[in-house]
């Protein structure tokens, strides 16, 4: 960065010159044609990686056939002493044509005007969308130094969904798109850049120079390569009666701290945060807009012996971290109404109060923390996995080792005295660390209503109280109960325990930026926590208000841009009783402490909640879709034997989309007759398939004994037909396979995919064809195992 500002890769067909280097902004351009932009870098950003199956096709009829690297340095100085300048890009190419298609789409101002001194300048952009269906993936932002935030947006039907919001004074890197969104033919784009004219005595215009400013707003997209276009730009001034319904957050600058800015320098990017872009979104696929959470049951491996869980956390492995109280109970007693705690002579808690757990096997891995805690409250962890923990009885927040040791690295507030400075508090709740800059926050709590901020060596630096949209209705906090860190957003989210409402804040400044507030919350949210998939996910639970129970307590799942709820969600096997934190993992498993049943329970995405058992065994399930299947089976008669004609029906049997279309099931005759899988419902079950079904143990002895014969004596025909039928919903004819070396039938994941059935057991279960060349001594006994089906589940009806 203090070399090259920023680079911009191009792609032309006939570039200016073919070797060397040469002056791009004064005397010569890029390319003597259309120059496409590719990609475009700034300020020390992490690399770039495209999602799979998508590429930027170059070469060929493209008219891409050579690339111009355009560098804009920031200081000639750089170049004394004949330094030389080794920054540049590096690309991966492949001949092999790729599903999908990149492109780039610009959106840049070209006339604004920055007046000198004034506070707001608006540089709006919007063009009407005319190409085939495109995917946005990632986005980047970028001006000079004047701009403080830059959004852009989809207009569909009036309504704004976010592509992405940054500011440009962060890393420039292209971010994972804000919402998954389709933008089609008729939609609008809209682009807006806010800046700011203070420190300047003269105009400020559009230019290339570092004293110009520039506003751009990129998005990388995906299209079908059948009708891909590459490259697309908008450069048209939007109407004031299109933007007056702009999303107010367009508005709201993103402050960057200096000393955030300086840790962007003489630091290399690693590899590990290259922006993982979203997949591309294939025919009948949906992408995922949040599942519905279902509670899963006994998820521990032993019974866990908690007191009140009063918080929860993760480290950095993933693994759950649960703070609870003992045998320390908070009653009415507890504290005096000088908030001064009453029952110290019980002494600290002696059990160990922080237990760390495998969140998937539900071990118990270490635990800590005894002899050190009166009534835990809240707890989080940094960037170090220190522990940071708050004791609402010693009215202290304390930074601690995870080793075990419980050593204490710092300690803020004064023990077993409530305050209301800046070095006392007055029984606080909760901790919330920021991994960038390592400052803390901390939710002061009980008895004081505000968000302290400290410096990560414990020095005092701000506060604030409750925000407001509207300054002559500001209501004060009641009870900042729980603290969520939006890393990506760069804000700080509050629970806002008592008024029912989440508020969230610019982190640097404390500055407000919006309000969640939901009949269903019933006037009381105890705890948040924070996701950044699809654009940003808060999760929340509710409590009993004062007044009596209103709405039900249950989980929600909110999204951050447009603040609806996506999701609730409420255990099945047990109640909700004081659900007093929640957390949320990487996989989107969902944990929840519950201070009154002594609690802590697991809630998994539905889908996964119907495969567990699958997983369990050692299957990875990657999509499942209910399908109404009908298989049916014709046989040719047996010698000797009356002609038989057995059916199986097979009903919302769940089946891998992929393996639905690339693994056409095929079957030996022999094996037809013992496999007969049921899953009917009660109507419109005739006489002759419930007389099939009872003379099922028949057709097993008999097929044994004709399966014998054939081995000795080849008894039947190769031109077996086996057809795969599904319903009229299903579409077509999935697989026709004739003879008995046509394919495979894996009946291990065919009988893997019913609800209730486990993958053990079914490990062997496959009918290669080469399976039928076995030796009769080994073929006997085996065989019987191998090919015996379970039993037809019961009908629930």
């Amino acid at each position: 960065m203090d070399t090259a500002h920023h680079m911009i890769l191009y792609g032309c067909k006939t570039p200016y010159a073919t070797q060397g280097y040469w002056d791009c902004g004064k005397e010569l351009g890029m390319c003597r044609d259309q120059a496409k932009i590719m990609y475009a870098w700034a300020r020390n950003a992490p690399p770039t990686k495209l999602p799979k199956d998508v590429g930027f096709k170059v070469g060929g009829d493209t008219r891409i056939n050579y690339f111009v690297l355009q560098i804009h340095y920031g200081d000639v100085k750089s170049f004394r002493d004949h330094h030389r300048d080794c920054s540049g890009l590096t690309l991966r190419m492949t001949s092999k044509p790729q599903p999908f298609i990149a492109g780039m789409y610009l959106m840049m101002s070209v006339d604004t005007v920055i007046p000198p001194g004034k506070k707001v300048t608006n540089a709006d952009i919007a063009c009407t969308y005319t190409s085939s269906p495109m995917y946005p993936f990632a986005f980047r932002t970028h001006t000079h130094s004047l701009g403080k935030v830059v959004s852009g947006y989809r207009i569909r039907n009036g309504q704004w969904t976010q592509i992405g919001r940054q500011s440009p004074l962060l890393p420039q890197a292209f971010y994972p798109a804000t919402n998954s969104i389709d933008v089609k033919n008729g939609d609008i784009l809209a682009a807006r850049c806010v800046f700011t004219g203070e420190g300047r005595t003269t105009i400020t215009q559009i230019g290339g120079t570092s004293n110009d400013e520039m506003c751009n707003f990129y998005i990388m997209y995906y299209m079908d390569n059948s009708h891909a276009v590459p490259y697309m730009n908008c450069g048209e001034d939007g109407s004031s009666e299109l933007f007056q319904n702009i999303p107010s957050e367009a508005n709201i600058p993103i402050p960057v701290s200096p000393d955030h800015m300086m840790s962007m320098k003489h630091e290399s990017a690693p590899h590990k945060d290259a922006v993982e872009p979203q997949e591309p979104k294939r025919d009948g696929e949906v992408l995922d807009q949040g599942a519905h959470l279902v509670e899963v049951s006994d998820w521990t491996e032993e019974e866990l012996q908690l007191g009140q869980v009063s918080g929860l956390a993760l480290n950095s492995n993933g693994d759950l971290i649960i703070f609870h109280r003992g045998d320390h109970k908070w009653g009415f007693n507890s504290f005096n109404f000088n908030h001064i705690y009453q029952q110290r002579d019980l002494g600290p808690i002696q059990q160990s109060t922080i237990v760390v757990m495998d969140p998937v096997k539900g071990k118990v891995l270490k635990a800590s923390g005894r002899n050190m805690f009166y009534m835990p409250h809240g707890i989080t962890t940094d960037k170090d996995d220190n522990y940071w923990v708050t004791d609402v009885a010693l009215h202290q927040v304390f930074k601690l080792s995870s080793d075990g040791k419980d050593r204490q690295l710092l300690v803020l507030g004064e023990a077993f005295e409530p305050g209301s400075d800046k070095k006392h508090f007055c029984q606080p709740t909760d901790v919330a660390v920021d991994p960038v800059t390592g400052n803390v926050f901390v939710s002061d709590g009980y008895c004081n209503s505000r968000i302290l901020k400290f410096s990560p060596e414990g020095k005092y630096i701000s506060y604030w109280g409750a925000g407001t949209s509207d300054r002559k209705r500001r209501v004060s906090f009641l009870i900042p109960h729980s603290l969520a860190f939006l890393p990506d957003k760069r804000e700080l989210c509050v629970a806002d325990r008592d008024h029912g409402r989440i508020q969230c804040f610019m982190a640097d400044t404390g500055e407000f930026v919006k309000e969640i507030k939901k009949d269903q919350f019933g006037g009381e949210v105890y705890a948040i926590a924070y996701s950044p998939a699809q654009g940003g996910l808060i999760y929340a639970v509710n409590g009993v208000p004062q007044d009596g129970q209103v709405e039900p307590l249950q989980g929600f799942v909110i999204s951050y841009s447009t603040k609806e709820i996506l999701d609730s969600f409420s255990p099945e096997t047990q109640e909700f009783k004081v659900p007093h934190d929640i957390v949320v993992t990487a996989d989107g498993s969902v944990f929840v402490g519950d201070a009154a049943t002594d609690s802590v329970m697991k809630f998994i995405q539905s889908a996964k909640a119907e495969h567990r058992s699958v997983k369990k065994g050692g299957i990875e399930v990657q999509e499942i879709e209910e399908t109404e299947t009908f298989v049916q089976a014709n046989l040719k008669p047996l010698p000797k034997s009356p002609a038989q004609h057995p059916v199986a029906t097979v009903q919302k049997i769940q089946e891998p989309i992929q393996k639905q279309q690339q693994q056409p099931l095929a079957a030996p005759e022999e094996k037809q007759t013992t496999k007969t899988v049921a899953n009917q419902s009660a109507q419109g079950v005739s006489t002759a398939i419930i007389t099939t079904l009872l003379l099922i143990p028949l057709v097993i002895v008999i097929a044994i004994g004709v399966f014998i014969r054939w081995k000795k004596g080849r008894m039947y025909s190769d031109d077996c037909q086996v057809k795969l039928e599904p319903s009229g919903s299903a579409g077509g004819i999935l697989g026709k396979i004739r003879g008995k070396a046509a394919g495979s039938l894996n009946l291990g994941n065919f009988f893997a995919t019913h609800k209730g059935y486990t993958r053990h057991g079914f490990d062997r279960l496959s009918t290669e064809g080469s399976d039928l060349e076995k030796d009769d001594e080994d073929g006997t006994d085996s065989e019987n195992e191998e090919y015996s089906a379970p039993p037809p589940p019961v009908s629930s009806s």
